[in-house]
């Protein structure tokens, strides 16, 4: 992020995929959550998030890139938290799905 030349050119593009960079997945403004996923009331309406635009609010959004690393450790931490079932509860919810089968067999 530090080769960058700022303020962004329109057309910038990364150094290693080629992907655009002056797109609003990449702004400070973008959320989801949003009216139009941006935060910036006055910004014209952009259809396409991931396509590089003319946007005059645009500020980089240094958090916007996650490293595919940073992305494997975190699944790793997410199957860690829901791993750790046992047998026994396995057990017990077989026979409790045993139990409403026959509470409503028609």
């Amino acid at each position: 992020m530090q080769e960058l030349l700022l303020p962004l050119p329109r057309h910038e593009e990364c150094s290693h995929c080629r992907a655009q960079l002056h797109v609003c997945r990449m702004c400070l403004y973008f959320d989801t959550a949003a009216p139009q996923q941006c935060r910036e009331p006055v910004a014209d309406n952009v259809s396409d998030k991931q396509r590089a635009n003319f946007c005059g609010y645009f500020q980089i959004n240094p958090q916007a890139y996650a490293d595919p690393s940073d992305q494997a450790a975190d699944s790793q931490k997410l199957d860690a938290l829901f791993e750790g079932g046992t047998s026994e509860e396995a057990a017990e919810d077989s026979s409790s799905e045993d139990e409403l089968d026959q509470l409503f067999k028609k």
